[in-house]
């Protein structure tokens, strides 16, 4: 009897992992699991410090890839709780526990030392270092450790012979180099002969052979000072990522039948009425139900001078009450709010990279072993070919194999990923990674939508014609039926007239969406519709003197709805919407900057003319989504587009485009289909953002050019002698330290100033 294959069990799961200094971590931890059986779809994110992968637990039980992790000498555990690991523990800290509450996390025993880029020098960073001076946490402690042992070795050199002196620094040597070798090992075990553990047991221990103790000793200690400060770097890369978590209250005051109690922010619930004092923060999305106030949003969307708010209006999780009570409705539930969006938009940006990216991690996968071979060319041709003496050939090939390690090279694209990201991210500037960034510093053309992006999208209805034989009143009361289902700025408008009337309400039953016409519903029995002019007519909706009145209304820069029935004319509303008062800045911002903007609108000419002649801006009118889809094309022919809209008619348009930027007061369908978006609905924000990936794009050209630079002049120098060990140890970490101090800069960029 032939036995059924066992159950497949996939399931996706996501681990914290905690130690990730440079880019070389993420590719080990991801070659090293990549290997085990039943794993796939496997992601590691550097800057956010994720491992998510889709494992069939039939073949590798979680437990063996968490196991596989920890060899590697990184903390891992399951997604919202501390990362802990194990390892080499200093013997000061030998059956000690830290049990100190941090954010309400109990923190396992302290980490090793020697976890990291494999051990002793390369020490990660860890949760329960966080908030600690240098000198407290275990990369500090191993910084002093190996420092004091050198200084032990000098002192014994001093005050007995060099001989003894020698076996001083031998001995210093090897207990620093120990750890480094163990996890040198369980690299090689999973198949990664090439990591930096491996290149500097070997340099250590080869130095050591050709009498080389004192450098070997020094270059250990000098590894583990470049380490502390290449972890610092990378912590900092983070802050602004982990400060956005810290945004939104942990506790609400919850309002229940007239009385108030305090929830964890994270269990409230649609519909749930939460009171906000004067100086708290929002403790999540929702409308305002009583109560105005000033209400600072610049920790959301970076817009710095408070906006007034009251019944009604939409609030942002995370800003800041500045002057009297609210009660708010909650309308998203934590995991939807604008903050958990955000860091979920942030945390997904690492996976969407950068082709610069995908080209330097390829690159650096034979860039090592390639050194190392170079290396063994150096040492054996000029004794073996050239008869010249091994020592010097020895010492010069491994000064080589420590210039072997591309952490500076692979970290130089994710950290000012990062770093660009997170200073968008405090003025409302979203990207969604580093493909994003790139493709927007490649802008030629810019492509609006007209109604919510170049104007504020809250239109008027300045006038009510009456077509028919229904009055004013009864005509409100249809198109507010009809439309009720519609969250399109026109909809809303003409709803909020009928509300200000007093117009009686009517039930509608299968409203739809005509895309880039108008809506249509039943009321009683029969179809009504609310439409543009163009389709009115086509439909038989709109009779001749009808359209001269709409024309009439049009060339005044007015848009036009038409409300009818089957063959029956019932009204005209006219409603204006006005630019934004940033629009025009914006538009000369761009084509200062070399870009070509131009408006793509469902409007009719006249009233788009009105509105892009203002603005000196060239338009294309009475566009369908489709007719939008293939001017985007078009402009995408001759260059790269961006496209800026925040209508579900826009959506596929954003998709389209190089870059789609959705504006944050737009529907959730453009938020989600966009690559990127801005939360303050400022129009100067667009050429902000371009400004924002050029200046991005630039720091990684610096820092690709200083990476190999430093790589190639110590690799020459170290060929002729000039420079050793210690010079090329410090030349690895040197660079990487270098480059992520440079990435850090954009941090205090400011896309917003021109020049």
């Amino acid at each position: 009897m032939t036995k059924s294959p066992p159950e497949q069990t996939d399931s996706s799961c996501e681990w914290t992992v905690s130690g990730m200094d440079c880019g070389s971590c993420a590719n080990k931890i991801k070659d090293a699991v990549g290997r085990l059986p039943g794993v796939s779809g496997i992601s590691v994110a550097l800057m956010t410090e994720r491992l998510r992968l889709t494992l069939d637990e039939a073949q590798t039980p979680r437990a063996r890839v968490e196991a596989m992790v920890k060899s590697l000498g990184y903390g891992i555990a399951p997604k919202g709780e501390a990362a802990a690991r194990k390892g080499f523990v200093m013997p000061e800290q030998a059956g000690a526990q830290d049990h100190s509450n941090h954010d309400g996390d109990d923190h396992d025993p302290k980490p090793s030392p020697d976890a990291g880029h494999g051990g002793a020098g390369h020490v990660h960073d860890d949760p329960a270092d966080s908030g600690k001076r240098w000198y407290q946490t275990s990369k500090g402690q191993l910084v002093i450790v190996t420092g004091i042992l050198l200084v032990v070795a000098w002192g014994i050199e001093l005050l007995t012979s060099s001989e003894i002196g020698y076996w001083a620094f031998f001995i210093a040597c090897l207990i620093g180099v120990a750890p480094v070798a163990k996890r040198a090992f369980a690299a090689l075990r999973v198949g990664q002969p090439f990591t930096i553990e491996s290149l500097m047991t070997i340099a250590a221990i080869g130095a050591l052979f050709i009498n080389a103790a004192e450098e070997a000793a020094l270059v250990v200690f000098l590894f583990a000072v470049g380490e502390v400060l290449e972890g610092v770097a990378a912590n900092k890369a983070r802050d602004g990522i982990r400060a956005l978590a810290n945004l939104v209250p942990k506790t609400a005051l919850l309002e229940e039948n007239g009385v108030t109690r305090e929830v964890p922010a994270e269990t409230l619930t649609i519909g749930q009425i939460v009171l906000v004092r004067p100086g708290d923060r929002i403790p999540a999305d929702g409308d305002i139900a009583s109560g105005t106030s000033g209400i600072d949003e610049s920790p959301v969307t970076g817009e710095s001078v408070p906006r007034t708010k009251g019944q009604g209006d939409a609030v942002f999780a995370g800003s800041i009450n500045t002057e009297a009570a609210l009660r708010v409705t909650v309308t998203k539930a934590a995991q939807d709010n604008t903050i958990s969006r955000i860091i979920q938009l942030v945390e997904e940006a690492e996976e969407a990279r950068a082709p610069t990216e995908r080209f330097i991690d390829r690159f650096s996968r034979w860039y090592m072993p390639a050194i190392v071979g170079v290396a063994a060319l150096v040492i054996l041709v000029p004794p073996l070919m050239f008869g010249q003496p091994w020592d010097t050939w020895v010492y010069r090939g491994l000064a080589l194999l420590l210039i072997g390690c591309p952490c500076a090279l692979v970290i130089s694209v994710p950290a000012a990923i990062a770093s660009a990201m997170s200073a968008g991210a405090r003025k409302g500037l979203l990207m969604k990674g580093g493909a994003v960034i790139e493709a927007a510093a490649k802008t030629t053309h810019v492509a609006f939508d007209k109604t919510g992006t170049l104007t504020h999208g809250r239109p008027v209805v300045t006038d009510v014609v009456t077509l028919g034989a229904l009055n004013e009143e009864a005509v409100l009361s249809l198109s507010a039926a009809v439309e009720a289902g519609s969250s399109h700025p026109l909809a809303t408008a003409i709803s909020g007239k009928a509300k200000d009337a007093n117009a009686p309400v009517l039930a509608a039953q299968n409203a739809r969406a005509i895309p880039g016409k108008g809506v249509e519903a039943v009321i009683d029995g029969a179809s009504v519709w609310v439409t543009n002019p163009k389709y009115a007519m086509e439909q038989g909706g709109l009779d001749g003197i009808g359209l001269r009145r709409a024309t009439a209304l049009e060339e005044e820069g007015k848009t036009v709805a038409v409300l009818y029935r089957a063959r029956e004319p019932l009204a005209l509303f006219a409603l204006r919407d006005e630019p934004r008062q940033d629009a025009a800045d914006a538009v000369r911002q761009l084509r200062a900057m070399g870009i070509t903007p131009v408006v793509l609108t469902g409007d009719n000419p006249r009233t788009a003319a009105a509105i892009a002649g203002g603005l000196g801006i060239e338009f294309q009118a009475e566009m369908m989504p489709e007719d939008k889809l293939a001017a985007i094309k078009q402009m995408g022919a001759s260059g790269h587009v961006m496209m800026i809209g925040d209508g579900i008619n826009d959506a596929p348009a954003l998709k389209q485009a190089s870059v789609g930027v959705a504006m944050g007061s737009g529907t959730d369908v453009a938020l989600e289909t966009a690559d990127a978006a801005i939360l303050r609905d400022r129009v100067t924000d667009v050429p902000a953002q371009i400004r924002l990936a050029r200046a991005a794009m630039a720091n990684i050209r610096q820092n690709v050019t200083l990476a190999l630079g430093l790589k190639a002049v110590f690799l020459v120098t170290s060929v002729l002698g000039i420079t050793g060990l210690w010079i090329a140890i410090l030349a690895d970490t040197g660079a990487t330290v270098l480059v992520t101090l440079n990435a850090l800069r954009l941090l205090r960029f400011d896309p917003e100033r021109e020049g």
